[in-house]
Order: structure tokens, then sequence, then C-alpha cells
């Protein structure tokens, strides 16, 4: 059976911005370690400043592993719901999006599900039968991603977070549904590292 594995991490911690600060820095390399045991193909990283730096952070610690930027990774609002699948926490986050934003958003959310949510190419000479990729993205695409998995209405991507650094993975394998093999795991994290990128009030 081929089996594609993802592993999904947000981006390190950064600045106003968008720069990675040197906490962001010591949870990518921290990530990297926790993945050096992995067989890792590839690292593709969004092509914003904080997922790029995170990437080549991380890949310190997979040598020889190609990194390489995916445009379909880059931070958006990948579904702009209508007002009746708006909790009204969210209702205030979505003025000011218009059609041609909302349609983009959902173009390049279609295109990330289309590139990496699927088993690998077998047809490929000398493709092996499983793979093991790095995403290094942002907490929306995250989000997205998992919503599919789940095969979810479009609109529950709304309160998936993810904490920098924090991994989910994902695997895909012939003939069945995607497995959500962990979600938000900060397990390589040391307390003080966790729960970046999540509003003070929702820490545990």
């Amino acid at each position: 059976m081929t089996t594609r594995h993802l592993y999904l991490a947000r981006h390190g911690a950064a600045n106003a911005f968008g720069e990675l600060t040197g906490i962001g820095h010591r949870q990518a390399s921290l990530l990297g370690e926790r993945l050096s045991g992995v067989p890792v193909d590839a690292v593709w990283h969004s092509p914003l400043p904080r997922a790029v730096a995170s990437a080549h952070e991380l890949a310190r610690h997979l040598p020889d592993v190609p990194v390489t930027e995916a445009a379909e990774l880059v931070d958006h609002v990948p579904y702009v719901p209508s007002a009746a699948e708006t909790p009204p926490s969210w209702a205030g986050f979505f003025d000011g999006y218009d059609d041609i934003e909302a349609a983009s958003g959902q173009r390049l959310a279609e295109a990330l599900v289309a590139r990496f949510a699927k088993v690998p190419d077998t047809t490929t000479e000398g493709a092996r039968p499983d793979t093991h990729e790095v995403l290094v993205t942002h907490a929306y695409q995250i989000a997205w991603l998992v919503r599919h998995a789940l095969d979810a209405p479009p609109s529950r991507w709304l309160g998936l977070n993810s904490a920098n650094t924090a991994l989910t993975v994902i695997e895909y394998r012939s003939g069945l549904p995607p497995t959500i093999v962990m979600f938000n795991d900060m397990s390589h994290l040391p307390a003080d590292l966790r729960w970046t990128g999540f509003p003070e009030g929702m820490r545990p």
C-alpha cells in the first residue's frame, strides 16, 4: 500500500514584521531535531519570510533533504463562510472581504489540496512507494488540510489553531480516507516554548 506522510508545521514565533524571533529559531531547530529520525524526502515551505527561515532552520538537522518553496502554502483565508455558517465570535473577522478576495483564497486552498492531499505518484520511474514530506506553513493552511482530511464542511477550518512549530501528521493511503495521526503536538518543545501563536486566554 502506498502512503504519503505529511508532517505539517506552523512556522516558529515571529515578530510584528513577520520575521522569525530568537524563540522562533529555537522552536524550529527543536522541530528539526525531532524530525531527524524520520526518512524525510522533502521540506516545502510558504514564500513568507517566517516560514522560509523556519524551514531552513529545521532543515539543518536533515542533511541533503531539498528545501523548496511552494506557493500553495502561503498564508491566506481558505474559505469565507456565509453569514449562516459563521459563529458569532468570528463575524467581524470577515468584514471587508469581497467576493474577489474570497474566490482567490478558495482557489489557493483548492490548489493546496490538489498538490499535497493525495497519495504519492507511483507512475514516475524510480518513485518510492512511501513518501515523507514536511510542510512549513501557517495556521489556516494546517486547519484547511485537517478539515479536508476529516471531510468536514468548509467552514470547519474556523477555530482549528496551531501553535508555532507544533506538529500535525496526516497520512494518505491508496484506497482509504486520510488518517490524522496527530494534531498540534508540541512534545518536542520545552514548556516555555509551547503554545506561542495562541491567544493568552486559550493557553492551557
